[in-house]
């Protein structure tokens, strides 16, 4: 990326995914800022995202990421901040996980 600031946005789905990718945050020291959107959470319906919603924060945890859930609208813009902050001053690795009753209700039609 040249030197530009980046942010990894994923679903919580995404999360099991990399956690091999994790590992290198730490083994390479550079900064990783994610921004987690979460499913499995308040009103879901597809039982398919439940484990991984309900375990994401502590996979997170366990793979050396400071993991922040954020579940109030207007904390959202001021956590992202703060984790931009610290993940760039610190080469942190930092996810900014946002509460599925922040985000609109999905049906897909049911």
């Amino acid at each position: 990326m040249g030197g530009d600031r980046g942010v990894l946005l994923m679903q919580s789905s995404g999360v099991g995914n990399c956690i091999n990718m994790l590992s290198l945050t730490r083994s390479c020291e550079f900064p990783l800022l994610m921004i987690v959107t979460m499913r499995g959470q308040y009103k879901e319906f597809n039982s398919w995202q439940m484990p991984m919603g309900q375990n994401a924060q502590e996979i997170l945890e366990l793979a050396g990421v400071t993991a922040r859930m954020i579940d109030e609208v207007d904390a959202v813009a001021p956590a992202v901040a703060d984790a931009a902050e610290e993940v760039f001053a610190e080469n942190a690795c930092i996810a900014v996980m946002v509460h599925q009753k922040l985000m609109p209700v999905k049906t897909f039609g049911k």
